[in-house]
């Protein structure tokens, strides 16, 4: 696992496979830390030391957002929220999935994904993990200036990404991914639903883009997204539609 800076008040957590973000306000004995996911089940304590060691206490962290029931999202939300006593926020329709009181919905596969759904799925199973506050679309968070929640159904029932208008930061979950550039994500429940999500999403013209698997965007960041979302095929041999 390694910790980048993409601002001085963002950082990336990287993972083998995936990656959570974490936005700091404040300074001193005024910080307040939010992950924006967790990554993997049993991380818990290496992210606690990385932490100490770039000079954040994760005492600190107030709140941990999940952008969807994946594993490598909700991995160590549960643990980093005991030891913390942070609050775990997820959107209504994917809480129950995280919670494990239903089953996570396969996704409907084409046939370029299997490969990736079969055998690259590397990371430990979430643990059933609470969620302290269901989101809906719309809401306003009290972080990051105001941040506002979008819900991106498609990839999961309750995908949300979260937005930081007064930033340009945009956390879009794995609705977008940046693989090796920007592009549609993979692995969807619902293809169309989550191309309709990443289109709406690319209206909000970020000037950064934070999504769950690949590099942060920061240059041409809109002008890319736009032009993704544009051109992403729903099937093969369908793009634009």
């Amino acid at each position: 696992m390694e910790l980048v800076e993409i601002t001085p008040r963002l950082h990336m957590l990287r993972f083998s496979i995936g990656q959570a973000y974490l936005w700091r306000d404040g300074a001193g004995d005024d910080t307040d830390l939010t992950l924006i996911d967790a990554g993997w089940a049993g991380s818990a304590p290496e992210i606690e030391s990385m932490l100490r060691e770039a000079g954040l206490d994760p005492s600190r962290i107030r709140r941990i957002v999940i952008t969807h029931c994946h594993r490598d999202h909700v991995g160590a939300a549960q643990d980093l929220a005991d030891r913390f006593g942070a609050e775990i926020l997820a959107h209504a329709l994917d809480a129950p999935l995280i919670r494990g009181e239903l089953p996570i919905p396969d996704p409907d596969l084409l046939d370029w994904e299997r490969p990736i759904w079969e055998h690259g799925i590397t990371c430990p199973e979430a643990p059933p993990t609470r969620v302290d506050r269901e989101l809906a679309d719309g809401e306003v968070l009290d972080f990051g200036d105001g941040a506002v929640i979008h819900h991106v159904p498609g990839h999961t029932p309750g995908s949300l990404a979260v937005h930081l208008p007064r930033h340009g930061v945009l956390f879009t979950g794995d609705t977008i991914a940046s693989v090796p550039d920007v592009m549609f994500g993979v692995l969807h429940i619902d293809r169309a639903e989550a191309l309709a999500s990443m289109r709406r999403l690319a209206e909000l013209r970020p000037s950064v883009l934070c999504c769950g698997h690949g590099e942060p965007v920061t240059d041409d960041t809109a002008e890319r997204l736009l032009k993704a979302a544009a051109s992403a095929p729903l099937m093969p041999g369908t793009a634009g539609e």
